[in-house]
C-alpha cells in the first residue's frame, strides 16, 4: 500500500476506539494527526483522552495535536481546524468518526438523547466537512472518510431505534451530498462501515453483545488506510465495507482481526 507520510489528518473522536486505531495506523507512516475529541481528562468508565491518544500516536511514529473539541459547537470546530492548519500547514484528510449512539425505541428515547445523536452524527459530520473543505481543496490528494453505513430505507433498521438510525443515516446522506458537490472538484468523499461489530467502548450501549464474537478496531483502521492512500480524483460517493476493501487490497486472511477466531462473528447493524 501507499503511505500517508507527511499527510495531515483531522480525526474526530480519536481519543479511543476506531478513531484512535485509524490515527495509529496513519502514525506508523509518519502522518500528522489532529485529535479532535471531548475527552481531555481521564474517566474511570471510559478509558482514553486526547492526551493519552497523542502519546500513543507519537510513540507510533506520528506527530500529534490533541485538541479538546465538541463537534456540536461551531466555534470549537473552527478553532480546532485553524489550530491544525497553523501547526501542520494544511489538512489533507478528514475522518468523521465521532458518533453518539442510543439503541432504543421511540418511547424509550429521551429527547436529550435524540438531539445529541442528531447534533453529533449528521450535523457534526457536516460541520467538520464545512470547516475542513477550504483546506482540503488545496491538498494534492484530499479525502473525507465518514464512518457511516450504506443508506437504507428498510423498516427493519428503523423500527427498533428510529433516533439512532436517523442520525447514522444522516451521516450517510451527508456523504452522498458532499460527494456529489465536491467529488467533481477532486475531493474523495466516501463512507466506511464494518461488516461485523467492532470491539469498542460503544459495546456498553448494546446489551448482550459478546466481545469474543467481535473484531478488533484494527480491521477498520487498515481498511481506512487502504481507502485514504488511493488517488482522490474520480473516487467519491462510495459506501465501502471494511473486509471488502481489504480483500481488494490483497488481504484475504482476516482471522487475525477476530477477538476470538474460534467464535462466529456478529454482523453489524444496517447490513443484510
Amino acid at each position: 500500500m501507499a503511505s500517508l507520510a507527511g499527510k495531515t489528518l483531522f480525526i474526530t473522536g480519536a481519543s479511543r476506539g476506531i478513531g484512535l486505531a485509524i490515527a495509529l495506523r496513519a502514525a506508523r507512516d509518519g502522518a500528522n494527526i489532529a485529535i479532535a475529541a471531548k475527552s481531555s481528562v481521564p474517566n474511570p468508565r471510559l478509558p482514553g483522552t486526547i492526551h493519552s491518544a497523542a502519546a500513543e500516536i507519537e510513540a507510533a511514529g506520528g506527530k500529534a495535536l490533541p485538541i479538546k473539541c465538541d463537534i456540536r459547537e461551531e466555534d470549537e470546530v473552527q478553532a480546532a481546524v485553524a489550530a491544525t492548519v497553523e501547526r501542520f500547514g494544511g489538512i489533507d484528510i478528514l475522518v468523521n468518526n465521532a458518533s453518539a449512539i442510543w439503541l432504543a425505541g421511540a418511547l424509550d428515547t429521551p429527547m436529550k438523547r435524540f438531539d445529541l445523536m442528531q447534533q453529533v452524527n449528521a450535523r457534526g459530520s457536516f460541520l467538520c466537512a464545512q470547516a475542513c473543505l477550504p483546506h482540503l481543496l488545496k491538498s494534492a490528494n484530499p479525502h473525507i472518510l465518514t464512518l457511516a453505513p450504506p443508506p437504507s430505507l428498510d423498516p427493519k433498521w428503523w423500527a427498533p431505534h428510529t433516533g439512532y438510525t436517523l442520525a447514522k443515516m444522516g451521516m450517510s446522506f451527508v456523504t452522498l451530498g458532499l460527494a456529489g458537490e465536491f467529488g467533481p472538484k477532486g475531493v474523495a468523499v466516501n463512507a466506511l462501515w464494518p461488516r461485523t461489530i467492532i470491539a469498542t467502548d460503544a459495546l456498553n450501549m448494546i446489551p448482550g453483545v459478546a466481545i469474543e464474537r467481535c473484531r478488533k478496531p484494527t480491521i477498520v483502521a487498515d481498511a481506512a488506510h487502504a481507502v485514504l492512500t488511493r488517488p482522490a480524483k474520480g473516487f467519491a460517493g462510495h459506501f465501502l465495507i471494511d473486509e471488502d476493501v481489504l480483500r481488494e487490497a490483497g488481504i484475504t486472511d482476516l482471522a487475525a482481526y477476530a477477538m476470538d477466531p474460534a467464535q462466529p462473528l456478529l454482523p453489524d447493524l444496517f447490513l443484510d
